[in-house]
């Protein structure tokens, strides 16, 4: 049942590269300073790794990142500048799972996307519930960024980090999930993944450049374009796998489903098998809703509660041993340049929609 209020605040960044990522700074000082901290002592807790070897750490994925898109780094720098941090810690919040030793295994997100044929009106539909450390409730921001070289996107993300989740104006959304895999290493940072996919306005170019890159680690992205094109890239460093809608759907959660990846699985036990079980729910809630889907039915699919402990919608205490729970959850419709995004856990908070200025996006400040 929704008992709050609370959204998440939302802003609006423009021009260069550095300017946005000052704007972002400034703007987010505060939320950034919060991020900064716990990811830093929890990856002491979690993993032992003291700030100072996290920070150290951080700057060797950097080279990677100027190579392959610097005004990711130029964003990244003005971040630094714009909320008084030091470019170490900008860059430790684009980075999370690559730091800690050993890779946890994961059992984060439930990702969806809709073809036009499976939707109520005709309008295709992408999205997922975030599943992270409870803090990143506190810290999630609505962001419009317009850069003066390229499309102007609209993103859930942390305070302070440059991509995440989201859609740009060219009809293009890109969501994303943790998987788990051998072979990490310093390259190019996962989360960055997803902005690089947005760069672009159909699936098929954003699925080549993600393949150009030298990926630091294991990703996966879900991605729908304005042709109507949808598609699954499951990700290892080294290489990659497509999946395609079946009946106009297709879900993921966290594990390799594709039969070239099934031996890269490293997540076991009670991650596997919460994975699994979410995966076979979402499919099956969207299945049988298929030819009705829309905004509010995805809601309601998204707070359930139903395959407790293993739920769509995870809230604290799920599992006494972990600190995730569905943080937020987004639902969009990129070819309106929209989308529906409310804090986590869902079940107890409400949706709230958030739009490019130009497409009635009044919502974003």
């Amino acid at each position: 049942m929704v008992t709050s209020t609370r959204v998440f605040p939302s802003y609006r960044f423009t021009g260069t590269h550095r300017q946005i990522g000052r704007q972002f700074g400034e703007a987010c000082a505060e939320l950034i300073h919060r991020h900064r901290d716990l990811a830093l002592a929890r990856l002491q807790k979690r993993s032992g790794i003291a700030p100072e070897q996290a920070l150290a750490k951080a700057m060797r994925y950097r080279p990677f990142v100027r190579d392959h898109a610097p005004f990711f780094d130029e964003e990244i720098q003005g971040i630094a500048e714009g909320a008084g941090i030091s470019l170490a810690e900008a860059y430790m919040l684009q980075l999370r799972a690559e730091l800690a030793t050993p890779v946890e295994p994961g059992d984060e997100c439930t990702t969806f996307a809709i073809l036009a044929e499976a939707s109520a009106d005709g309008t295709p539909l992408i999205g997922q519930n975030a599943d992270l450390p409870a803090f990143y409730a506190e810290i999630g921001v609505v962001v419009e960024l317009v850069p003066d070289d390229g499309p102007a996107v609209l993103m859930l993300t942390p305070a302070g980090q440059v991509s995440y989740i989201g859609i740009n104006e060219r009809g293009l959304g890109v969501f994303a999930n943790y998987v788990t895999c051998d072979g990490w290493r310093v390259g190019f940072p996962r989360y960055l993944l997803s902005r690089l996919a947005l760069l672009y306005e159909r699936v098929d170019d954003a699925i080549a450049a993600v393949r150009r890159v030298p990926r630091a680690s294991s990703r996966n992205l879900i991605m729908l374009d304005a042709s109507g094109t949808a598609a699954d890239l499951e990700t290892t460093p080294t290489q990659d796998a497509r999946l395609d809608p079946v009946d106009g759907l297709l879900v993921h959660s966290n594990h390799y489903i594709a039969r070239e990846l099934l031996e890269e699985e490293r997540s076991t036990g009670r991650h596997l098998e919460n994975s699994r079980v979410r995966l076979q729910r979402m499919q099956e809630l969207l299945q049988t809703q298929r030819g009705q889907l829309n905004v509010a039915s995805l809601q309601d699919i998204l707070r359930d509660r139903a395959c407790y402990p293993d739920a769509l919608c995870r809230m604290p205490g799920d599992d006494e041993e972990s600190d995730i729970i569905t943080f937020a959850s987004v639902i969009a419709r990129p070819t309106h340049g929209e989308f529906w995004a409310a804090v986590g856990p869902p079940n107890q908070h409400p949706y709230h929609r958030y739009a490019f200025r130009t497409a009635g996006g009044s919502d974003v400040q």
